[in-house]
């Protein structure tokens, strides 16, 4: 399943390779304990998953120095994948289901992740600033924007403002509505070939 990675990221370091390479074996002997990822999905970890993940790494590459918030994280989702590709940007993941944070961090300890730290807490607590949110399918837009807008730090580093990036799965127009001035919608089918992707997007919003 490296091929997969490595046909949409071909410069990925022996490093980088070897931790993903890792996150097979890691997550399908952690999900046996504690489901983080839908059981009959596991065989999928590769494609419906991680490059899922790294979907965001398409729409927007950070700059290095970028501080980036994975709300509801899960298992370490899309956390774990782009703190791999990325390894000069600091990622904190959070969720509010302590045994889910304990298999992200146990992954992430495992694979040697330097550039990510870990919180049991509900969004409405975490009080720090990043550049920007990310979130795979946690909720509806307009929630999350919510409780995330106190999270966006002022200052700019990057190519797009900072603001919210989150992945969608299916029709999004009614959530996008309210934002429809201001969000814009990524259609994944244009980075991925796989069928999966076809009604994959990704939302972003500058908060």
């Amino acid at each position: 399943m490296i091929d997969l990675l490595r046909h949409y990221f071909p410069t990925l370091t022996t490093t980088q390779e070897d931790q993903f390479a890792a996150l097979g074996d890691l997550y399908t002997d952690w999900n046996s304990k504690i489901n983080v990822i839908s059981r009959k999905d596991i065989d999928n970890l590769y494609e419906r998953h991680i490059l899922h993940s790294l979907a965001i790494d398409k729409v927007l590459h950070f700059k290095d120095g970028t501080k980036v918030l994975d709300f509801g994280t899960g298992g370490g989702l899309p956390g774990i994948p782009l703190a791999i590709v990325l390894p000069q940007v600091h990622f904190c993941l959070i969720d509010s289901i302590g045994k889910k944070i304990h298999v992200a961090t146990e992954i992430a300890n495992a694979i040697g992740l330097k550039n990510i730290t870990f919180r049991h807490e509900r969004g409405e607590e975490e009080s720090g600033k990043y550049d920007f949110v990310v979130s795979r399918a946690v909720m509806p837009l307009g929630d999350l924007a919510k409780i995330v807008r106190k999270n966006i730090a002022q200052q700019q580093h990057n190519a797009l403002p900072n603001g919210l990036i989150t992945l969608k799965g299916g029709e999004v127009g009614a959530e996008v509505a309210p934002f429809k001035h201001k969000a814009s919608v990524y259609k994944l089918s244009d980075y991925f070939d796989e069928p999966f992707f076809d009604t994959k997007k990704i939302v972003y919003l500058p908060l």
